[in-house]
């Protein structure tokens, strides 16, 4: 008997979808983690469905990878690190933002340098980028800091949404904050930029996009075009960046974030595609040092740092 034309359309796209290679992605509410989030947009494309699912905070994922809950995740290199010493079977494969992050003071403080935070209350969320960034901006101005009472600073941890209520309500003096956020606080006028902190060893910080070892050893063609559509999604937001801050303002943020908080974001926290080993490497040996993530067993970067995939991405795709 002959299907119906119809009949036949709708039997070939349920085989299509039930064909999709599904990818569960971990990911975070910020600005410049526009370009992971998009990757779900185009990935019937790479054949994939990507299942997202956001997390507070980037160290909040390592339990669900070890679950068995999550396949890829992006987050701050730190969490990542911290979550390989811990045994998070995962890989870094590509870094997907740089920078992102300032300290910005309540603008009533008058503090005008570094040295100024001492007897005052820094804000900082805990297990990402911004702790390790703020400990090394310390240590470079000769300021001790601890969670209590008794050195220069008393550093104090919380949530990203919850940094801001505090610094403008000015129960904190100072934040160390990710991008949108320090961006709406200076657009606020209750807060002040007093530096990017990015003029220690570590440099501008690398935002890591990492898969599990499963994925990456017995999925191995599935974690090839995971990363093509990585490069692809990555590639639009640079080239269309009105078409990448619609998508962030519209659909991420739900247009809670104006124009010009997206372009100060971005223009703090642009889209990218690398990592180095060596970079990995500087940020391991530096939350070592200020016990960032409360390695026993730092990881070596040379181990779990997996290129490969991104430059062959990045080869096909044409991209520099």
């Amino acid at each position: 008997m002959r299907m119906k034309p119809l009949a036949f359309l709708l039997a070939l796209s349920a085989l299509s979808l039930a064909a999709q290679d599904v990818v569960r992605l971990g990911n975070l509410k910020f600005a410049h983690y526009g370009a992971v989030s998009y990757m779900k947009e185009i990935a019937p494309k790479y054949n994939l469905k990507i299942d997202e699912r956001m997390f507070a905070k980037g160290i909040d994922i390592n339990p669900a990878i070890v679950a068995g809950e999550i396949d890829a995740s992006a987050a701050a290199l730190d969490a990542a690190i911290a979550g390989r010493a811990a045994g998070v079977p995962i890989y870094v494969v590509a870094g997907f933002a740089r920078g992102g992050a300032r300290i910005v003071v309540n603008a009533s403080t008058g503090i005008r340098s570094l040295k100024d935070l001492k007897g005052k209350k820094v804000g900082v969320a805990r297990g990402g980028a911004q702790e390790v960034l703020l400990l090394a901006e310390l240590a470079k101005a000769g300021l001790t800091w601890s969670d209590k009472p008794g050195k220069d600073v008393l550093v104090l941890y919380m949530p990203f949404a919850d940094l801001n209520q505090a610094l403008m309500a000015k129960n904190i003096d100072a934040m160390c904050q990710s991008e949108p956020y320090s961006s709406q606080a200076i657009n606020r006028k209750f807060g002040v930029e007093l530096l990017k902190p990015y003029d220690t060893p570590i440099g501008e910080p690398i935002r890591a996009l990492v898969i599990t070892e499963k994925l990456y050893k017995e999925r191995r063609d599935v974690a090839q075009r995971f990363l093509l559509c990585f490069v692809e999604a990555t590639k639009k937001f640079i080239d269309e960046p009105k078409a990448a801050e619609k998508y962030v303002r519209e659909v991420m943020f739900k247009s809670q974030i104006s124009a010009e908080d997206y372009q100060d974001a971005i223009g703090n926290s642009p889209f990218s595609y690398d990592i180095t080993v060596h970079h990995v490497q500087i940020t391991t040996d530096l939350m070592k040092q200020y016990g960032v993530g409360k390695m026993a067993n730092p990881p070596k970067a040379g181990d779990w740092v997996k290129l490969d995939l991104l430059t062959e991405a990045k080869k096909r795709l044409k991209v520099k």
